[in-house]
């Protein structure tokens, strides 16, 4: 029945609010686990408490090698089976990471969750962008952005409310809840929005071929690059912030509002972007973004070595949110640049791109949060080094550029 087309569309207010549910599910999954780590990892004896970080990049490796795989596959057999067969997917891996009694266990399943919730995620874009174009487009996804933004500041509040009252397996139960919602909800009000007659055939060997040109274009492969160090600096921080601000400054509870304060400044960036970027360009906001959060990271990063790596709490505060809201700036500018030469492979580009700089992400994340001593430090350094080797790549990406430009 979930096949079926619908008889009516659905209103503009329920489509949108559909899509900023598929989409919303990554940063659910992400977000309402961070007050829960800590039992889960005692749990379920992960033999290092650094260890429960990889709760969060299984989810991202997933994630990784999902974006990849359904890109392709909805342009050949439809975006609704797609993004319905992610949706299923992502229930199994939260079924799976329900009935865990170990760390590998739960590992599999969060690779299985990261896995089906690409397919929503990179897809519903899609269908967006078969039913509407240009401004429309803009509109759309604007609306569902600001409803995206919600999520992190409110989901670890939710996971705190859930362990409070009953378990860190109920966080699982209510994903296959929400799950099954948005399927049948998906499935009975969306049509498939891609026709017959514009399906690509799948193959492999075009895959590749098209993949190689994406990768060896300067543009793309150096701002993909440039996404994977500024979001590796990012996963180090959604992987040790649960550590950082419960233990580190025993915060307890409060933790879901100090993460909340933080999510609002990267969402408050996402907004502030829309109107600079048309007065200053992708290009000049993206350096101008790189080079404050450079010159503010070396001197903080002094400053925290010299406070034995326990800054005052107020002033982390102060420099995360500074440095998050040009996190916020830096994350949209950054995508828009690397798919910019990528013309009709719009989409193999998009999947590419998502899926290579979020692989560097997951390693990168992964030594910072596993560098964890019981201080700021390892990622402060982290935040410090990578932004540096971001401006560093976007330097060299835009003399490449001029270079190819120059010889065409």
């Amino acid at each position: 029945m979930i096949f079926l087309p619908s008889k009516k569309k659905p209103a503009f207010v329920e489509f949108v609010t559909l899509i900023a549910f598929i989409i919303s599910l990554v940063a659910l999954a992400i977000d309402s686990m961070l007050p829960a780590l800590p039992e889960i990892a005692s749990d379920l004896n992960f033999g290092d408490p650094n260890d429960s970080h990889f709760i969060i990049s299984m989810l991202f490796f997933g994630m990784a090698l999902g974006q990849i795989f359904f890109g392709p596959l909805s342009d050949t057999i439809g975006r609704k089976p797609a993004i319905i067969g992610g949706i299923v997917i992502f229930a199994l891996g939260s079924l799976m990471s329900y009935y865990s009694f170990s760390m590998w266990e739960m590992m599999l399943g969060r690779f299985l969750q990261g896995l089906g919730a690409a397919g929503p995620r990179i897809v519903s874009v899609a269908l967006v962008r078969d039913c509407f174009k240009g401004r429309e487009m803009a509109r759309v996804m604007s609306f569902v952005m600001t409803i995206f933004i919600l999520v992190p500041v409110f989901a670890p509040a939710l996971g705190q409310l859930i362990i409070n009252i009953s378990h860190w397996r109920s966080i699982f139960a209510m994903f296959l809840v929400l799950s099954f919602i948005i399927l049948c909800w998906f499935g009975i009000r969306q049509s498939e929005t891609l026709a017959l007659n514009k399906r690509i055939h799948f193959s492999f060997r075009q895959l590749a071929r098209d993949s190689r040109y994406i990768v060896l274009i300067p543009v793309t492969s150096g701002y993909t690059l440039t996404m994977g160090l500024l979001f590796g600096g990012f996963l180090g921080y959604l992987s040790s912030a649960q550590q950082i601000f419960q233990y580190q400054y025993q915060l307890g509870q409060l933790f879901a509002v100090y993460f909340g304060v933080l999510a609002v400044s990267i969402g408050v960036a996402a907004l502030v972007n829309a109107h600079l970027v048309m007065r200053l360009g992708m290009r000049r906001l993206s350096f101008i973004a790189m080079s404050v959060v450079v010159l503010l990271s070396a001197p903080f990063l002094w400053l925290v070595v010299a406070l034995n790596g326990h800054p005052p709490l107020m002033l982390l505060m102060g420099y995360l949110v500074t440095v998050f809201f040009f996190f916020g700036i830096l994350f949209g500018n950054l995508n828009a640049l690397a798919m910019e030469p990528l013309g009709e492979i719009a989409g193999l580009g998009s999947a590419l791109v998502g899926s290579l700089s979020t692989l560097i992400s997951v390693v990168l994340g992964a030594i910072i949060a596993n560098a964890y001593d019981g201080t700021v430090t390892p990622l402060i350094t982290g935040f410090a080094g990578l932004s540096l080797l971001c401006l560093i790549s976007m330097y060299f990406t835009e003399k490449q550029a001029k270079r190819v430009f120059a010889r065409a």
